[in-house]
This record gives structure tokens, C-alpha cells and sequence, in this order.
């Protein structure tokens, strides 16, 4: 791999003969593999041969943060040859992915307290209760959150007492959790707590103090966009280059379809059948496959992102990053790809990622007549109830785009 990064005869020798050469190569070409372009891969060549010649026979195999910098800061008695501070920033950044690459990064997770409880948890949301992975990596993280602060505020959970948690919303949610997400915690505390109960962990009286903060059906501001704004979105991903493409082909599958994020971010090659005019889509919610037919504006943008500029990649999914690491984009870049094109355009809403086009396809839907039950189908809702949120619009707007064509987004 060193020949195609390295021309000069002097470096391509100091890279073949230096030391853990064959580890260095290993991971250039996955590098290389994921999309790295010449450039990146030649600083990257240059900056773990600098930390692979700095490292003793004693890191082989285990590399902790503070060795790591002891090794590109150097000792004291060395601080004549340090590196200039971006150089070190710069080691230290190609460094740390190559050691995990390897395996030899040891990064030890702060422990969380009263873990195994934590741990029934999550097996019971996974066996039993058979919620999905994105459900329950939330609700991992925030009662691994509460856990972090019984330990850390002195709370032993088998004598925790309501005005405890009372304590943990006034100490510790109050900056950091809006009214609704207060009400999420509340509610997640009090799954929690119930299960932990079932195993002698707390008291079974814990999960019945807990009152969420009170809210009313449909009182948050719509996030629905106005069908004029929906277009301008969908303008800004006009142009020619592989992020506009992808980005458009994105847009129009949450507009049109109104998918979640992690409906479009798991979209795979085989769920497209451009020949039949198909798209089979995974409700996330309903856990079942359903087929829409593929409108001819999204249809001709996934087309072009896939035969035109989508990299060779091996991986099914078809959305993949723009930059290396080549791999398929995650749900939560979703966000970014969307309010990166509203935020510029200075448009105003409740919220400005891709739920508020999912949002703007059901407002569009119930302005055009279809019921409540037609537009949760469209969506994939399970309830009628779920869709409720989607009569909060503004009907004067609504009517001056009632005849617009859901697929006419071009």
C-alpha cells in the first residue's frame, strides 16, 4: 500500500522499513477502502509512522489516551523535539483511529451505578417488551443518566425515596430538559423503576410518586413547512455534485412519503423496484414491510443518485456519507442534512429537521381531504390517535396550496 501513497525512494524505505509496518499497511487500505482520497492518506501514512516510531515495546497491544499523549508530547527531558501544537493535535487525531482499528485502544467506560439493574433493563425492552434498538438505546441512555447521579449525589436505588427524584429534576433536568422532554424522563423513570421493583432492586411504591409535569393534547406549535417552503428546500439540492444529488433524493423521500429518518437512513438497493414502480418501505413503529408506488420525481432522483454518483461501495444501504469514511449514513445525520438547507433560507417553524417535512406531507394530506386514517396508513402510524397532531395547521395557508401534487416537487 506504502508505494501507492509514497513516491519519493527515501520515504517509501522509511515507511516499508519503519516500525509495525504491517499494521500500518493493514489499515491504510481499509482507509483506502472506505474512500479516503490521496491526500488525507498520505498525512494519515505520515502521522502514524511518526507515533508508531515514538512507541515502546510495552504499548503493543494497549494505548490509553494518557499514553498516547505522553507519546506525541513527549517527555520532559525530550520537550526540545515536541511537536508544534497543531502537528500534535494532528497525531493524536490519525493516531487514536488507527489503535482502535487494531484493537490495541483502551478506553475504559466511566461505570455506572448499580449496573446490573441497568442490564435486566435493557434485556427486558429487548426480549420482552420487543422495542426497537433506537427505542431502546434512548431509554438506556437516560436511565444510565439518572443512574450516573444517584451515584454520584450518595443515592443507594434500594433506598431512594420520591423526594430523591424530586431532587433530580430540580438539581439536574432543570437546565437541561424542556417541558416535554421532563415528561419523556418522567415517563421513561417510571418504566424503569416499575421493572426494577419487579427484581427487589426498589421500592415497589417508587414509580407511583412519580407525576409528570402536565400537558395538553396539541398544545405545541405546529411543525408543518408551507408547500412554497417545501419547494425551496428542495431547490437549495439543485445542483450537480454527489451531495446535492443525494441530498435531494433524501428530501423528496421525506416530503413526499413522510418516512422517518430512520426509515430513509436504513433504505436499502432491493427495496426499490424502479422496473414495477415500487418502493417497499420497513415501518419502523409497525414492524412490517409497506409498498407505496414510486412517484417519477423520486423515482428519477434516487435513479440518478444511484447510477450517476452514489460511490462503488459494498454496503446494501443506499444512502453513504460524502465523505470517508464511505460508509451509510446514520439516522441522526438526518437531522444535520436537513436544517443545514432550512436554516440558510431563514424559514421559521417549530422544528427544523426532517420531521417537519414528514410533518408538512400529512398537512398537505388532510388539506387535499384524505382522513385521519388515510394519511397514519400513509405514514405508518398504528393509531388514528398518533395522527391527531397533524390537525394543528393553518388553513388559510393549507387552502392556497390544496391542489398541489404531492409528487410534483420538480
Amino acid at each position: 500500500m506504502f508505494e501507492n501513497i509514497v513516491s519519493a525512494t527515501p520515504a517509501l524505505a522509511r515507511h516499508r522499513n519503519g516500525p509495525l509496518a504491517t499494521e500500518r499497511d493493514r489499515y491504510l487500505r481499509h482507509c483506502a477502502d472506505q474512500g479516503s482520497t490521496l491526500e488525507t492518506l498520505r498525512l494519515r501514512a505520515r502521522s502514524i509512522l511518526w507515533v508508531a516510531e515514538h512507541m515502546s515495546p510495552d504499548d503493543i497491544g494497549q494505548v490509553d489516551a494518557s499514553r498516547l499523549h505522553e507519546i506525541v508530547h513527549g517527555a520532559a527531558s525530550l520537550a526540545t523535539s515536541m511537536p508544534a501544537p497543531a502537528t500534535a493535535a494532528t497525531l493524536v487525531n490519525f493516531a487514536r483511529p488507527w489503535l482502535k482499528y487494531l484493537g490495541w485502544w483502551h478506553a475504559p467506560e466511566e461505570p455506572i451505578p448499580f449496573a446490573p439493574s441497568l442490564d435486566r433493563f435493557v434485556a427486558w425492552m429487548r426480549d420482552e417488551r420487543g422495542l426497537t434498538q433506537c427505542t431502546i438505546d434512548q431509554w438506556r441512555y437516560r436511565t444510565a443518566k439518572f443512574l450516573l447521579w444517584c451515584g454520584t449525589t450518595g443515592h443507594d436505588l434500594a433506598t431512594l425515596q420520591p423526594q430523591d427524584i424530586d431532587a433530580y429534576f430540580i438539581t439536574y433536568g432543570a437546565q437541561r430538559w424542556s417541558r416535554t422532554s421532563a415528561g419523556q424522563v418522567a415517563n421513561m423513570l417510571r418504566v424503569f423503576l416499575r421493572h426494577a421493583a419487579t427484581t427487589g432492586a426498589c421500592s415497589a411504591t417508587l414509580a407511583g410518586s412519580i407525576q409528570g409535569n402536565r400537558r395538553y393534547a396539541l398544545e405545541s406549535l405546529p411543525y408543518a413547512l408551507s408547500w412554497d417552503d417545501v419547494r425551496r428546500v428542495i431547490a437549495t439540492a439543485g445542483g450537480d455534485g454527489e451531495r446535492d444529488i443525494r441530498d435531494r433524493a433524501i428530501l423528496l423521500l421525506l416530503a413526499v412519503y413522510g418516512l422517518r429518518r430512520g426509515e430513509v437512513a436504513s433504505l436499502r438497493l432491493d427495496q426499490i423496484d424502479r422496473v414495477a414502480g415500487r418502493l417497499y418501505i420497513w415501518r419502523l413503529k409497525r414492524r412490517q414491510p409497506q409498498v407505496y408506488p414510486l412517484v417519477p420525481s423520486v423515482a428519477q432522483a434516487l435513479g440518478r443518485y444511484i447510477d450517476d454518483v452514489r460511490p462503488r461501495v459494498a454496503h446494501a444501504e443506499i444512502f453513504i456519507r460524502v465523505q470517508a469514511p464511505r460508509t451509510p449514513i446514520r439516522a441522526t445525520a438526518m437531522y444535520t442534512i436537513v436544517s443545514n438547507r432550512l436554516r440558510p433560507l431563514g424559514i421559521q417553524a417549530a422544528h427544523l429537521g426532517p420531521h417537519a417535512l414528514r410533518h408538512s406531507c400529512a398537512a398537505k394530506m388532510l388539506a387535499d381531504g384524505l382522513t385521519l386514517k388515510e394519511i397514519g396508513d400513509h405514514l405508518g402510524h398504528r393509531s388514528t390517535s398518533a395522527t391527531m397532531t397533524y390537525t394543528k395547521v393553518d388553513m388559510a395557508s393549507l387552502r392556497q396550496v390544496g391542489d398541489f401534487d404531492l409528487g410534483g416537487l420538480l
